[in-house]
């Protein structure tokens, strides 16, 4: 482990501090470039789309928010309780309830691409590696057009996002102003961008909106990509680590997870909705609390798009969870049957079938300035 806290296993991902720019200009980095992530470097101009070009997804696309819900109603437990069903009897209360409760899910969809946009820029600064950093700039211009793309969708709908919920805003800085890379890579590249894909892959197979459907189809043509290379980093890094370095790296995604698990989607982050429509917070809270158990958990993780199973299933695959923390995990998920369902992760068709979609026009508009160029 180096004296400044990062578990360099791989020297393309050997790190400076953020303000050190003079290593930069070192001559022998230059000649030192890795072909690592040349194939996803490459890959950025098959999934190119821009959010501001109608071509790719447009945001005047129509939708009936009084009498239509953006999510079906059985996602929203709050519901299942019987004090929020009572008050909540009229069907465009409910259609409303729904949809705020949308508005809270896509608002933390869109803090959560404003921090990998922080993250992936601060990495930028620190990695030493030219491949690896030209692969974090390229994943910076696409989680901003995420920011952009979420942006414009909640002002379509709503007008304007709700706050950070605390624990998400607390977990995102927390990993954005870490100093070691092996924290940001863990936290952000693979942990809240699992996240992102169990909550896309979620939204696109349920969402009764055609232009949140598409929306969440395009981002998972680039985050598909950012997954990989968080999974590079544990290809290089985790079967070469001792015991105690081996340790440090499960306990900060033991922590993570349990952090997003407890407390992403808890009651007690969706007060204000509860309040907005006249409903006691403690009395949803409380009956809430009969309804979430450890069972209702495991029960909901055999889901293929459950967003923690997702989150399991990266470490799984990562090689992370060891006996130490293995007890914690399988309270809630079949950690042999993920790992028999090999590397594939949710969400991976979905990208694929929007790559294909976004090569079809990319490549009409490269024929088309060939035609203009050859004149």
């Amino acid at each position: 482990m180096a004296a400044d806290g990062n578990i360099t296993k791989d020297m393309i991902y050997d790190a400076v501090a953020p303000d050190d720019f003079e290593s930069m200009l070192e001559l022998d980095r230059y000649n030192a470039r890795s072909t690592a992530f040349d194939k996803i470097i490459s890959a950025t101009h098959d999934h190119f789309w821009d959010p501001l070009d109608a071509k790719y997804i447009d945001f005047s696309t129509p939708f009936d928010m009084e009498n239509e819900m953006i999510l079906p109603e059985d996602m929203v437990v709050s519901l299942q309780t019987k004090y929020v069903s009572d008050r909540l009897s009229d069907r465009k209360d409910r259609v409303r309830f729904v949809n705020q409760f949308a508005l809270r899910t896509f608002s933390s969809i869109l803090h959560g691409e404003q921090g990998a946009l922080n993250l992936s820029a601060s990495l930028c600064h620190v990695l030493k590696d030219q491949g690896a950093q030209e692969y974090a700039a390229n994943q910076t211009r696409e989680e901003a057009r995420h920011v952009t793309a979420f942006a414009k969708y909640i002002k379509a709908r709503w007008g304007r996002p709700v706050e950070c919920g605390p624990t998400l805003k607390a977990l995102l800085v927390e990993i954005i102003n870490s100093p070691e890379v092996y924290k940001k890579i863990i936290g952000m590249q693979m942990l809240v961008e699992g996240l992102a894909m169990g909550a896309f892959a979620t939204v696109f197979k349920l969402t009764n909106d055609p232009l949140a459907r598409q929306l969440t189809q395009l981002v998972m043509t680039d985050e598909a990509f950012h997954h990989k290379f968080g999974k590079i980093w544990a290809d290089r890094t985790i079967p070469h680590l001792t015991e105690a370095e081996h340790e440090i790296i499960e306990t900060w995604a033991a922590h993570c997870f349990q952090t997003l698990l407890f407390n992403l989607v808890g009651p007690s982050q969706q007060r204000s909705l509860y309040e907005e429509f006249g409903l006691d917070p403690d009395r949803v809270i409380a009956e809430l609390a009969e309804i979430i158990t450890d069972e209702s958990r495991r029960e909901g993780m055999k889901e293929q798009t459950n967003i923690f199973r997702v989150l399991v299933k990266t470490l799984v695959n990562a090689g992370i969870i060891t006996d130490r923390t293995r007890a914690f995990y399988a309270m809630y998920v079949d950690l042999d049957e993920l790992k028999a369902e090999g590397d594939s992760m949710v969400g991976d068709e979905i990208a694929e079938e929007g790559i294909k979609f976004l090569q079809e026009i990319n490549f009409k508009d490269r024929a088309k300035q060939v035609l203009i160029a050859a004149e």
